[in-house]
C-alpha cells in the first residue's frame, strides 16, 4: 500500500491509550497525533486559520469535521514525507464511524485500528486515581458515566466495521501497562 501506514487508536477514557501511544513513539519512533494536540498547534501558531479555530472554540464550539481532517492530513503527510516506513498513530481517532468514513475517504484507508478493550470498571477506578493529581474537570464519577455511555455507544458500529474488514487489532488493556504494551507491539507486528 502507498502512502501513509494510519493506525487509528480507540480506546475509552481511562484505557491507557495515551500511555500505550507514548510508549510506541518511544521504543519504535513512530509518529503520534491527536486531534487535540493538533487544534490547539494551530491556535497557537497564530495563522489565519487558528485564529479562526480559537474563536470557534472559545465559543464552546466543536470544530467542524472537515476542519479535523485536514489538520490529520496534514501531520499524517508531513509525517510520511520525513518517515515513510513508519506507522502513524492516530490518538483517539474516530470516534464515530462518520469521522471513519469521512477521513478514509479524503486522506487514505487506515492500515490499523489498535483497540484497547477495557471493562468500565477499569476505566473509571483509573480516571479516578488520575483526579487526584490532574486536575481535570471531567475525572469525576458522574462525568465519567457519561463519557463511557458516550464511547461505547459512538465507537461500537467503527469496531465492528474494522473487525469485520479484517483491520482491527483488540488488546486488553486490563493489564499492566508492560503487558498491555508486548501484546500492542505483537498486534501491530512491531
Amino acid at each position: 500500500m502507498s502512502g501513509p501506514k494510519i493506525c487509528f487508536v480507540i480506546g475509552g477514557p481511562g484505557s491507557g491509550k495515551g500511555t500505550q501511544c507514548e510508549m510506541l513513539v518511544a521504543k519504535y519512533g513512530l509518529a503520534h497525533f491527536s486531534s487535540g494536540d493538533l487544534l490547539r498547534a494551530e491556535v497557537a501558531s497564530g495563522s489565519e486559520r487558528g485564529k479562526q479555530l480559537e474563536a470557534i472554540m472559545k465559543e464552546g464550539k466543536l470544530v467542524d469535521m472537515d476542519t479535523v481532517i485536514e489538520l490529520l492530513k496534514e501531520a499524517a503527510y508531513k509525517s510520511y514525507e520525513e518517515q515513510p516506513d513508519k506507522i502513524i498513530l492516530l490518538d483517539g481517532f474516530p470516534r464515530e464511524m462518520e469521522q471513519a468514513k469521512k477521513f478514509e475517504e479524503k486522506v487514505c484507508k487506515a492500515t490499523y485500528v489498535l483497540s484497547f478493550d477495557c471493562s468500565n470498571e477499569t476505566m473509571t477506578s483509573r480516571l479516578l486515581s488520575r483526579a487526584q493529581t490532574s486536575g481535570r474537570a471531567d475525572d469525576n464519577i458522574e462525568t465519567i458515566k457519561k463519557r463511557l455511555v458516550t464511547f461505547e455507544s459512538a465507537t461500537s458500529p467503527v469496531l465492528e466495521y474494522y473487525k469485520a474488514e479484517g483491520r482491527l487489532v483488540s488488546v486488553s488493556a486490563e493489564d499492566a501497562k508492560e503487558v498491555i504494551f508486548a501484546n500492542t507491539c505483537a498486534g501491530l507486528k512491531l
